[in-house]
């Protein structure tokens, strides 16, 4: 490594392992626990932290300030938006960075205009990411400047790609003019999506801004890309461009440095969950203080960049990895950030599985179990060539740890129906796992789809051919190998059903020995409702339960304290999760007076667990995304769950689907979605008793 920077000068910045969803550079010091929400109003969700950053440079505009929905005139740093009724909204839940974008809606030609705060001078430009929502046909998008009065063509841009941001625009403003109009022409229910507005005011290039961000991001081993700080430059000024010469950083903060292999510093957006850029600097050991250098071209505009660690297969799960930047420079020029790390550390985990490994292209719907032995065991689909729903050549994976979840065995194919050439592939997947602990048994309930009977492809009916089947595997020597399908429909579905089968994550084994998966079906109308079904001869025979409340799916369950079974359910209405409880193992079922109240969500399969007297519960804590991975604790048997207790553990937005299980005595795990990923993580109980 070579030398790039001269020394710092002396000074140190205080690490009090606080962390945030969001956390800003120049925030101030906030002592308290770890990963708690309530130490967390400074920037609870992406969209306030988002607009944090974007207030700091009146030149960019990325949305988040305006109320999501139908757009008429919003004042933003950029200039004032109009649009006539229907033509335009602000989008929430789909964005280049942030949580919303602004989107010109289909159905004919619709228009959006932007009056900038003065008269446009000389060299003044604007760019912009842009997205073509469908490529259903026709598509126009052009950007007309008012000048005298006239509305005139200043750019076509019919080649807007679909999906994903990702066509980039930069306009050159006609001096003089104040007015753009940005109008598309589009099928219903399409359009175009379009963020992170910047103008660019004449001048040279120079940069003006260093920050600091540290969202809520562990680093994983196994994982080649792991956020651990991220940090921007504004460069203002839209003649000539600058580089990026060198910068200086260290990972101060983190337990061990012997724990980081590598490292590198890449390009990127200000949203850690999009795919990384480009490498502009990597190194090979990690220290308190690195110096690299680099020609990465600085255009007028925003430029995000993320610090990222590869780590060792030793790095130890009870470890923290942090990172601070002391400083850069650009264009000769030397920029000191006011806070060179936020406050806090990030977790470690490992990687369980990840896209590519033994050929899949996804990995999705975790379970999780601690059995007899002292072994996790995390099942999933092996979705092998998307990472769609069934119909699907999708089989039940397992993956095994006898280390607490420190390193993982091969993957193991748990669940496989084979494949019918009519059909394709007879799919299998949503799985969930239990463990009989009267007998060690590991029970796998999980859903077969004979060609296209899934979800939207079954009917009424009791065969393959005509419905989904609900198909048990079972192990007896602690998930090394597994047990033939055993196809259980006949015994809990009713034929009127279109559809049904268990509910994912995980089951449970009552105190009096009574087996219990959550499950879910499609009543006869087509309406989804929650259900559970059990087993009081270890898995011979199993019995439904009645329905809790229609337009609900994917539950799960806990044993309380006084015999009766809690249900926790996705809902589709969205917002907030069903709860309810049963002492008659389902056949009746009460609302508990937390029912669509306690617990928030953005419709999302959660988990739920009874462990050391407590409830936990882990779900993207969110209503306006799948992000936000949340971990909360109840102690009054799910009346309530305070923020203290709460430990955010993945501000990033992903699959979200989660389950947790107990590791040992003192740890708790987790395996998670991120995107087409299974991350695994553990808590010490440690954290909760400092409360």
């Amino acid at each position: 490594m070579t030398p790039a920077l001269s020394p710092l000068r002396s000074g140190t910045t205080s690490r009090s392992g606080t962390t945030s969803s969001f956390r800003l550079g120049k925030a101030p010091h906030q002592p308290g626990s770890s990963d708690s929400p309530s130490r967390r109003s400074r920037s609870a969700t992406w969209a306030l932290a988002a607009l944090a950053l974007a207030s700091t440079t009146a030149s960019a505009e990325s949305f988040e300030s305006i109320p999501a929905g139908p757009l008429k005139d919003a004042q933003t740093s950029t200039g004032k938006w109009t649009a006539e009724p229907g033509h335009a909204q602000i989008q929430q839940g789909h964005a280049k960075s942030g949580r919303q974008s602004l989107r010109l809606s289909g159905d004919g030609e619709r228009s959006a205009i932007l009056t900038l705060a003065e008269p446009a001078a000389k060299n003044t430009a604007l760019s912009f990411h842009a997205e073509r929502w469908t490529s259903r046909q026709p598509f126009q998008f052009r950007i007309d400047a008012k000048e005298r009065g006239t509305w005139k063509e200043i750019k076509n841009a019919d080649d807007v790609q679909t999906g994903g941001f990702k066509t980039e625009l930069r306009i050159e403003i006609p001096t003089g003019a104040r007015e753009l109009r940005f109008r598309a022409t589009a099928p219903p229910d399409a359009g175009v999506m379009m963020d992170d507005f910047t103008l660019h005011r004449p001048g040279p290039a120079r940069a003006v801004l260093l920050e600091t961000v540290q969202p809520v991001c562990p680093a994983f081993i196994r994982e080649d890309f792991n956020p651990i700080l991220g940090f921007r430059i504004v460069v203002e000024g839209s003649e000539g461009t600058l580089k990026l010469d060198g910068l200086e950083f260290g990972f101060t903060g983190t337990t061990d440095l012997t724990d980081i292999a590598s490292f590198r510093v890449v390009a990127g957006s200000a949203d850690p969950s999009a795919d990384p850029g480009a490498t502009i600097a990597e190194g090979k050991k990690a220290a308190d203080k690195v110096s690299l250098t680099s020609k990465h071209a600085l255009a007028s505009g925003e430029h995000w960049f993320w610090i990222s660690p590869e780590l060792e297969e030793t790095a130890s799960l009870d470890h923290r990895v942090d990172a601070s930047l002391f400083r850069v420079k650009v264009g000769g020029k030397v920029l000191e950030p006011a806070q060179p790390s936020p406050d806090g550390s990030q977790r470690i985990g490992h990687a369980v599985r990840l896209p590519g490994d033994d050929k899949s292209k996804s990995y999705r719907i975790p379970g999780l179990v601690r059995t007899k032995a002292g072994s996790l065991i995390a099942v999933y689909d092996i979705r092998y060539n998307h990472s769609g729903d069934l119909p699907a050549n999708v089989d039940v994976g397992a993956s095994r740890s006898t280390d607490g979840g420190q390193s993982w065995e091969p993957m193991r194919v748990a669940v496989d129906m084979g494949d019918d050439p009519e059909h394709g592939h007879d799919g299998v997947g949503d799985p969930a796992i239990l463990v009989d602990p009267s007998n060690g048994r590991i029970w796998i309930a999980s859903l077969w789809s004979h060609g296209n009977r899934a979800w939207h492809g079954s009917g009424p009916g009791m065969t393959p051919e005509e419905t989904g089947q609900l198909v048990l595997v079972h192990s007896d020597d602690d998930g090394k190998s597994w047990s033939k399908p055993v196809n259980i429909t006949t015994q809990v579905k009713d034929p009127a059903m279109r559809l049904f089968f268990n509910g994912p994550g995980a089951g449970i084994a009552m105190k009096d020995g009574t087996l219990v998966f959550a499950a879910q079906y499609r009543a006869a109308d087509g309406q989804p409702w929650s259900t559970m079904i059990s087993s009081k001869d270890h898995g011979a025979t199993w019995q439904a339960g009645t329905g809790v409340k229609s337009k609900t799916t994917e539950a799960q369950v806990a044993e309380l304290s006084d015999g009766s079974i809690m249900i926790n359910c996705r809902d589709d209405r969205g917002g907030s999760r069903t709860i309810a409880t049963t002492k008659d193992l389902g056949k009746t079922w009460t609302l508990h007076p937390t029912d669509r109240k306690a617990l928030r969500e953005p419709v999302c399969m959660a988990s739920l667990l009874e462990w050391k007297g407590a409830l936990w519960f882990s779900n993207p804590n969110a209503t306006d995304g799948r992000r936000a991975m949340t971990v909360k604790r109840s102690t009054d048997q799910g009346m309530t769950w305070p923020d203290e207790s709460a430990r955010l553990y993945d501000s990033r937005s992903g699959f979200g689907y989660s389950c947790l299980a107990p590791v040992d005595d003192s740890h708790l795990g987790v395996i998670y979605e991120g995107k087409n990923t299974m991350y695994f993580l553990r808590f010490s109980l440690a954290e909760w008793s400092r409360q």
